[in-house]
């Protein structure tokens, strides 16, 4: 039915034969508490309606059943449409039906053989499993349009990515050949197999669709003579019993030659195109050039030399190995997560992290759809190549690594020695520099199996050799030889005692910050992100009563989604509550929760003044005015409010329930609103400006890339006069929103603007400010992007040099100053230190308009530099007004 509405009974059945005995309906959707479902409302109403009207065309009246399929982008294969003929078939079909699940709670679902197939066998069907930013999916769609355009192929392409921002699993689904290919599903029966990274042949079963006789093309880091020996068993036994012709190349090694870091798209395109024949390989090489050209042009001749250089040393590198008869091998698969993690993550998390999530009952899934928080520690992703490692006899205990981390892979602690009783070989540690904690240790450990290996720590170390000054603090290492030996460490680290928020230590500078638990680690963020050390120091600070009102965005994407989520609790099971809402009103969301508690605890207090015969006077009145300014009042409070609900548990009178069921109102909660600047400057400027002028104490957190990062780097009002984003390809002509000040106008509203890479000892202090602000706070955070075009690892370089050109000044507005008769407005960085274009010509995104358009770039950079230097001034006098 290609026409829904309006629907037209009389053509649909002119369409059916007479001879139609049994019709199937199936939707694409689902209406909870309906009859059936629209279509096959539709046609049992059309049929039904002509039987009445005696104008019915069968030669007996057809029986009508419905279904559903493809819900939540499940497939629909030819075995699922071979299902629903072969239950037509029977004297009383199922109705109500689902077909591509397995339901065993209401028994809906029909059983297909997932091995039918009705593909032909002159097609080539090739998948290509890649890590997001590596570039495969990029080059597999430049393969199709060769294919496509080159040869006499009819071609197709099916990407499929989870909602990770990089560095999760991609798989390109590839098919071409002499006739139109009209398979809408996905490769089940591979001729070509090609896997971007060695991991995943120890994590996923790639070779799962890999028919007899295919072609398996592996990138791997280990020499010729070794590759066989490091395959998992299992791995081995199917490729012999595949037959399967097998192909290495180590294509990090080559793009390391050709300076393309982790790039490794078109030397594996390069591979395909030989091996597979599909075209000349000349001609596939002359091809490949100029989709590099056509692909990179922008980013200048060095980026598409660089590209040219790795294609032609891709085929000297590429072998074939020589596959033995027996699988030998002493490495299994290990399991996809730890034996230790909980039943949940083992039995259902697990299985959607190894891309077998479609193949889960019905039962295994939350009958309510909540989910356990924190399960991103069990993931264990392994992408990095190279990892951070520590050298005590460098280190000066600064933990700036572990404030800068996107990741929250790189933490410190400090512990007494007898904690090291059970340290395992090869951990290390330090004597602490603490006038607080004397006679403990100090040390630096790092997830090496959940680093991304971006470099930020190390970039930022200012620990070094004096006798060799490229050996420093934190050095990078390849991570395979040290795998081992860092799981081992890093699981005694985590059993070391957490720092506690007991007052003898005052968690207000970085080095003392970095000490506390951070409760969002793991996340599927980009390597080198920007956002996300921000996210992690507001957990660290606040998260243990944080609740947290996030924008749909990079943050809710990476904070929120399965199959693993990366915030979570601490040893007393307290951490930040999140919740995401929609784009445009989130800061109405979040104003909504502040009311909430607002009232919560309104009532919580006017209970126990009620209560207060039986609550006890000593309690009551220590319940109600408890000094919640610091952390040790805050645990003060949760003392008094637990013996509270101890008290009230065996009492069922309503008004004691009620108060139990508020009562953990009464201890302080931190609200914070969480976006980026396509909602805050754009989207959702509306509600965050009613938010700002009502007065409530919530706190924002503006994680400000200039760009919408999520949906691919459209600009925003954020974005900067001059700089390049899609719907601005000729540079952005009108000049960035000043968000704080239009904030700061409110004059209750703290604001203020920080940049961790400038200084990182500011961003701390703001955030300790913003939250003891009793009203409305901004913070306007700036966050480096892959948008910008930027050596990711330089990332906080860059927040220095936007500081030092002075178009990002750091500040706060702080309305307590004035309240004490002092300036509210103090100018935390100093004045310009380098011309602008020392700064925006150092990324991509400026550079592009320079070479693409050289005038315009000239004019809008004079336009920028112009504003920089007269907002500066505008700064700097209303900073040093008395």
């Amino acid at each position: 039915v290609r026409l829904f509405r309006p629907f037209s009974a009389a053509q649909l059945l002119a369409a059916l034969p007479k001879t139609t005995k049994a019709v199937a309906v199936i939707d694409r959707t689902k209406e909870p508490g309906g009859a059936g479902e629209p279509l096959y409302q539709d046609v049992l109403t059309a049929i039904g309606e002509s039987v009445i009207a005696g104008a019915s065309p069968f030669a007996q009246i057809p029986r009508v059943v419905g279904g559903r399929y493809g819900l939540a982008s499940k497939e629909f294969t030819p075995a699922m449409a071979k299902a629903v003929f072969d239950e037509l078939k029977k004297a009383t079909p199922k109705n109500h039906f689902t077909v591509g699940i397995r339901d065993d709670v209401t028994h809906t679902s029909l059983d297909f053989d997932p091995a039918f197939s009705t593909e032909r066998e002159d097609t080539v069907r090739a998948l290509f499993w890649g890590l997001g930013a590596d570039g495969t999916v990029s080059a597999n769609k430049n393969s199709i349009k060769i294919i496509g355009e080159e040869t006499d192929n009819y071609a197709q392409g099916y990407f499929v990515y989870d909602s990770k921002k990089s560095g999760a699993m991609t798989v390109s689904h590839l098919r071409f050949g002499p006739r139109p290919v009209k398979s809408t599903y996905l490769i089940r029966r591979a001729n070509f197999v090609a896997v971007h990274q060695f991991n995943f042949v120890e994590k996923y079963d790639v070779l799962d669709t890999a028919e007899e006789g295919a072609t398996f093309l592996l990138n791997s880091p280990f020499p010729k003579d070794e590759v066989w020996d490091e395959l998992p068993r299992p791995v081995q036994r199917q490729i012999i019993d595949k037959r399967l012709r097998f192909y290495c190349i180590n294509a990090y090694d080559v793009a390391k030659q050709a300076n393309l870091g982790t790039r490794i798209n078109t030397i594996m395109q390069t591979c395909f195109f030989a091996i597979s024949g599909v075209l000349p390989r000349e001609e596939a090489i002359r091809k490949i050039k100029d989709s590099i050209r056509k692909s990179y042009g922008k980013r200048g001749e060095p980026v598409i030399r660089q590209n040219y250089a790795a294609v032609d040393a891709a085929l000297a590198h590429l072998y074939e190995v020589q596959v033995p008869t027996r699988a030998d091998g002493a490495r299994e698969r290990p399991p996809v997560v730890s034996p230790a993690a909980p039943s949940f993550v083992r039995n259902v998390t697990a299985e959607i992290i190894a891309g077998r999530g479609d193949a889960l009952p019905v039962s295994a899934l939350p009958a309510d759809g909540t989910y356990p928080t924190g399960t991103a520690q069990w993931e264990k992703r392994n992408v990095a190549l190279d990892v951070p490692v520590w050298e005590p006899d460098l280190c000066i205990e600064c933990s700036k690594c572990a404030m800068v981390c996107p990741h929250s892979t790189i933490r410190a602690k400090i512990f007494e020695s007898r904690a090291l009783a059970d340290a395992p070989e090869g951990f290390k540690h330090m004597a602490a520099k603490w006038r607080e904690m004397p006679d403990r240790l100090y040390t630096i450990q790092v997830a090496v199996e959940d680093c991304t290996g971006c470099r930020l720590c190390v970039e930022v170390c200012p620990a070094k050799d004096k006798s060799n000054s490229s050996r420093k603090a934190l050095n990078m290492k390849p991570q395979l030889p040290i795998r081992e030996r860092g799981r081992a460490t890093w699981e005694f680290f985590l059993k070391l005692p957490e720092a506690r928020r007991n007052g003898l230590v005052k968690f207000d500078s970085v080095k003392n910050v970095q000490l506390l638990q951070p409760l969002f680690e793991f996340s599927g963020a980009c390597a080198g992100c920007g956002e996300t050390p921000y996210i992690s120091l507001l957990t660290r600070l606040f998260g243990d009563r944080a609740i947290i009102a996030n924008a749909t965005g990079c943050s809710s994407i990476y904070g929120g989604n399965l199959p693993t989520t990366p915030y979570t609790t601490d040893a007393e099971g307290r951490g930040p509550a999140w919740s995401n809402s929609l784009f445009e009103d989130n800061a109405e969301f979040g104003l909504g929760m502040r009311m909430a508690l607002d009232q919560q605890g309104a009532y919580a207090r006017e209970l126990v003044r009620r209560l207060r015969p039986l609550v006890g006077s000593a309690l009551a009145d220590g319940l109600l005015e408890t000094d919640q300014s610091n952390d040790c009042g805050i645990n003060a409070q949760r003392e008094l409010v637990a013996a509270l609900k101890a008290k009230l548990k065996d009492n069922y009178e309503p008004e004691a329930r009620d108060l139990l069921s508020v009562a953990d109102t009464l201890a302080r909660k931190s609200v914070w609103i969480v976006g980026g600047d396509g909602w805050a400057y754009d989207i959702g400027f509306g509600g965050l400006d009613h938010v700002l002028a009502s007065g409530a104490n919530v706190n924002v957190l503006v994680l400000d890339t200039e760009v919408y990062s999520n949906t691919g780097g459209q600009a925003s009002k954020a974005t900067p006069l001059g700089a390049v984003a899609k719907f601005a390809a000729g540079g952005k002509t009108t000049a960035k929103k000043d968000l704080g000040l239009m904030a700061a106008k409110y004059g209750n509203v703290y604001v203020a603007q920080v940049a961790m890479g400038a200084s990182d000892t500011h961003t701390v202090k703001a955030f300790l400010e913003a939250e003891a602000h009793d009203g409305p706070s901004l913070l306007i955070a700036y966050s480096q992007c892959i948008a910008h075009g930027i050596d990711m690892a330089k990332g906080m370089n860059q927040q220095k040099l936007a500081v030092e050109s002075g178009c990002w000044p750091l500040y706060r507005h702080d309305p307590a100053r004035a309240a004490e008769g002092k300036n509210p407005l103090q100018l935390d960085s100093g004045d310009p230190k380098i011309p602008l274009q020392d700064y925006i010509y150092t990324e991509a995104r400026y550079r592009m308009l320079q070479q693409s358009d050289p005038d315009t770039a000239k004019l809008l950079l004079g336009q920028a530099q112009a504003a920089v230097n007269e907002r500066w001034r505008q700064y700097k006098q209303m900073a040093e007004r008395k």
